[in-house]
Parts: C-alpha cells; structure tokens; sequence
C-alpha cells in the first residue's frame, strides 16, 4: 500500500461541496496555475515589505523554472502527496540562492496541507511537518528574522499542516460510519431474508401439503380406469411428499436455526381489519378503507401484504406521536395490490431507511418484483406506499 495517498473507501459516496471536491483535478490544475502567477508576480519588496506587483521580465530563467516546477507539481498533490512536498521543500531550498524568489513558501505550505490532508501514515506525515519546520525555522534564521517572526511562521506552518490532518480525520471517522451503516443494513436484510424464508416455508409447506391429500383422495374418487388412475394420483401423491422434502431441506438451508415452528395458515389481507383493531387498542387512531374486489391472491403476494402494513402501522405507533391519526388504505384493482399508509404525526422527521422495518418492507416488495416509497408527505405527516403485482411479475 502507497504512503502517500488513502485509497478511496469502496461502497461510500462522494459527498456533496465545493469544486475541490466536485471536480478535483480541475481544480488542482486551476490552483497550480494561480499559486505560480501568485510566486511570480507578488514580491515582498514594497516598503515595510508590503507585497508589490512586478514584472515577469525582473524574475531569472532559472528562478522561473524553480517557480514553475514548485507551483505545476501541486497538480498531483492528492495521489502523490509526499513527492509533490518533496519536490517544493527542496524547491525551496534552491531558492536560497535567488533573490527574486520570495513566494515560494505558498507552494510548499499548499503542499504541507495536502500531506496532512491525504497522507495516512501519521510517521511520513509527521517527518514532512518536520522537514517544513526545520527549513522555515533555518530560512528566518538567514534572513535575521526576529524571534516573533520566526515564532508566527513556525505557528503558521504547524496549522496548516493540523487542518489538513483535522480533515482527513474526520473524513476517515465519515467513511467508517457509512461502512458500519452499510454493514448494519446488510445485516438487517439477511436477518429479514432469514424470517421471509420462515415464512414462504410455512406457506409453500401447507399449499403443498393440501396437494398430497388431495392427490391422496383422488385416488378412491376415481371412475374411468380406477387402476390407471389410481396409479396416476399415487405418483402425485409421491411426488409431492418428495417435493415437500426437498422444499424443506432447501429452505432449512436459509434457515438454519428454524426452531422447528408449526405449519399453519399465514395471515393475510383478509386479517387486517382485525390488525387495524388491535392498533386502535394500543392506542392509535386508524382507519380502513378497503377497495377492489376479493382476490384469491397467492399466498406470498398475501402474506408480504399484511406484514407490510403491520410494519406501517408499528412505525406511526412508535414515532407519530400522542394524538396522531393514520390511514390504511388498500385496492386489489388490476394486476397489482396498492397498499397506502398514512399518519399526520411527527414520524417524518424519521429519514426513509433509518430503520430495520423500512429495509424489511422494501425487501418484501423487491423480492416480489414490487416498489415500496416511503418519506415525509407533503402536508406533514409520512407514508408508506407499495405496490405488489398480484402474478409476481414487475411493477
């Protein structure tokens, strides 16, 4: 690994802010280009060394090309950040030897913070604030600077180069926060992936269950060729059983630690009036509306419906306050089933994906081929809106 620069973190996004951060090589470009025209054309040589203009044509050929290489390195001052301060430490250096040269610490004190700013090794970076010390403190020295002079430089020099460092902290502390979120919202997925896997077991399990009694019955209901037919159902009888046993071992795969749950029917939307009443029990204000016809959905699309509204209606238990009132509204219309989720309380200060519930909701919805919208609403309150088609196909 480099000891110059840190490695972009993998999964985290570049925040939003100025041009250096926007459009990073541009802008070292355009501050190479102004810190040389800076060291070229300001000089210290006014009264009481106030900064002047001067002309191009009073710096040397040589003086120019120390300038111009000290000021056009800064433009890989990210990616190479202790080359680029030693190329204008030791700049500074030959400019010892021309008097023309008076600017040139701009260019390595821009370089300074780039080592502080983008350098992770805490040794390299302290050895190049040691050698930026060093030269400013032999530099004020030559020139018979006063003790205060040499003390405001020294000062100077060590905060330029603590910013960047102060940075790069912080910006390593907001890295590791977005790779501790993005690892708690995977964990939250596999975690809900582990309880629909349950779930779908559960349901598949007693679908198919029916099927092999069925099958089983059909056996001595059977007319026309009682023998073939009776031959028939017993392979679909077999059949079925091995199915099961296979389900279940796969699924048991997902969920290794099942616990050994009862089969039993799941709840679904025919279950939710009676949800919406124990929510009024607990304490919260909540309506039903229920439109569209009664479909005999699949049980997935059924069951995902129904925890998809018990986790709505537990976040504005939770987080809409005292007083609020939600909204459940459902329509099995065309091919999709709506389910909408409104409260008027104060839950939309919550951000969209802060909980496990919201990344459990939207997980039911995607694995159904389905979309989940959740966020603040518009007059105040939040919402949870999600469309689930009823054949599994993309909505």
């Amino acid at each position: 690994m480099s000891l110059d620069a840190q490695a972009p973190v993998p999964g985290t996004r570049r925040p939003p802010g100025g041009p250096f951060t926007r459009w990073p090589r541009a802008a070292d470009a355009a501050l190479a280009i102004v810190v040389f025209l800076v060291v070229v054309l300001l000089s210290p040589e006014g009264p009481d060394d106030e900064l002047t203009f001067r002309h191009v044509g009073d710096v040397s050929i040589a003086a120019l090309l120390v300038l111009l290489v000290a000021s056009g390195v800064l433009y890989r001052r990210r990616s190479r950040p202790l080359v680029v301060f030693g190329v204008t430490l030791g700049a500074a250096v030959l400019s010892l030897g021309f008097d023309e040269v008076d600017m040139i610490g701009i260019a390595m004190l821009v370089a300074l913070y780039s080592v502080g700013r983008h350098v992770t090794d805490n040794r390299w970076s302290s050895i190049a604030l040691g050698g930026a010390l060093a030269f400013v403190t032999i530099s004020s020295l030559m020139d018979a600077e006063t003790v205060a002079a040499i003390g405001f430089g020294v000062i100077l020099t060590f905060s330029v180069w603590y910013v960047g460092r102060r940075l790069r902290i912080r910006r390593e502390r907001a890295a590791q926060l977005e790779r501790e979120r993005a690892a708690e919202a995977r964990r939250a997925i596999a975690e809900e992936r582990t309880r629909i896997a349950r779930e779908l077991h559960d349901v598949v399990a007693h679908r198919v269950s029916l099927m092999t009694v069925q099958a089983g019955a059909a056996k001595t209901v059977a007319d026309d060729d009682p023998e073939s037919a009776s031959q028939a159902m017993h392979e679909v009888e077999k059949a079925g059983r091995q199915a099961l046993d296979e389900l279940r071992h796969l699924l048991g795969v997902l969920r290794p630690e099942a616990g050994g749950e009862a089969l039993g029917p799941q709840s679904g939307l025919a279950d939710v009036a009676r949800l919406v009443d124990r929510y009024r029990a607990a304490g919260l204000d909540v309506s039903l509306t229920m439109e569209g016809p009664q479909l005999d959905l699949p049980a997935r699309v059924d069951l995902s419906a129904y925890r998809i509204v018990q986790e709505a209606l537990t976040n504005a238990l939770k987080h809409a306050g005292p007083g609020a009132r939600a909204e459940v509204r459902l329509s099995t219309g065309g091919r999709h089933v709506t389910i909408e989720v409104f409260d008027n309380g104060r839950g939309a200060t919550i951000l969209p994906g802060s909980g496990h519930g919201i990344v459990g909701m939207r997980e039911r919805a995607l694995l159904l081929g389905g979309s989940l919208h959740v966020g603040p609403r518009p007059g105040g309150g939040f919402q949870v809106v999600a469309r689930l088609p009823i054949e599994g196909g993309p909505a």
